[in-house]
């Protein structure tokens, strides 16, 4: 996982992944983080604080686990990764407890050669 190294909510993303997805996840801390996203492929529109490869995919943002089960499951055609724009309240490793009633609704988003889809709804 690339990470800038001013950005809290990276670690805690990653912990939740490492408990959820039973691996262990190699942080790199990186200033480039534009530089790092766009050799990846993710749109710019797309980007995150955080950006991470697994199994040939990119996962940008703060997906959650059973969305990147799901992709490395079934493995869709023209598919490079997912993202969560932003950094929305709520989503994993952006938990605010006690401010649960702020949380964000928010989208995962599949992109790649086949351009840009809905994959997940989160409310």
């Amino acid at each position: 996982m690339y990470r800038d190294p001013n950005c809290g909510c990276c670690h805690k993303w990653a912990e939740q992944m490492e408990a959820k997805l039973k691996v262990d996840i190699a942080v790199v801390n990186r200033a480039d983080m534009v530089q790092v996203k766009k050799a990846r492929g993710v749109p710019a529109d797309l980007a995150s604080c955080h950006t991470m490869t697994v199994a040939g995919y990119v996962i940008e943002g703060h997906v959650p686990a059973k969305e990147i089960q799901r992709l490395l499951k079934e493995k869709p055609r023209g598919v490079t990764g997912l993202a969560v724009p932003g950094m929305p309240l709520g989503s994993p490793g952006m938990e605010a407890p006690g401010h649960e009633q702020h949380y964000q609704p928010y989208k995962v988003v599949a992109f790649g050669k086949s351009g840009t889809r809905t994959y997940a709804s989160y409310r």
